[in-house]
């Protein structure tokens, strides 16, 4: 018998560097109470590089309050870590709540992987 992960069915993380010391993590399905702990990892090691660590939030479906955690605790470290995290949020399902929360001011959020490049 195989036991699949759920997590591994509601989140897709794909992890890109265009250019040295920029990462770019591309976050699509949904974030959750289940599935932040894998956003949290990748997290919390791409920013341990330093640098420049956009999250591109563009393929998620919905944000929920353990995501939204995940995102602050990484804005910390990044501030620890003399990195630069940035969003990029333009759907509905990630704006909202950041606008809800007050976090879309706390934030650097960006419209495009390109803007926030840029």
């Amino acid at each position: 018998m195989t036991v699949q992960d759920p997590r591994a069915e509601q989140i897709e993380l794909k992890v890109r560097q265009p250019a040295p010391g920029v990462t770019v993590l591309a976050v699509s399905g949904e974030v959750d109470m289940v599935s932040a702990p894998v956003l949290r990892e990748s997290l919390v090691n791409g920013l341990g590089d330093g640098g420049v660590f956009v999250v591109d939030m563009t393929g998620v479906t919905f944000l929920g309050s353990a995501g939204l955690a995940v995102l602050v605790e990484a804005a910390k470290l990044a501030q620890q870590q003399s990195a630069t995290l940035k969003v990029v949020a333009t759907a509905r399902s990630v704006t909202r709540p950041l606008e809800a929360t007050g976090l879309g001011e706390v934030f650097s959020l960006h419209s495009s992987v390109d803007s926030a490049l840029s």
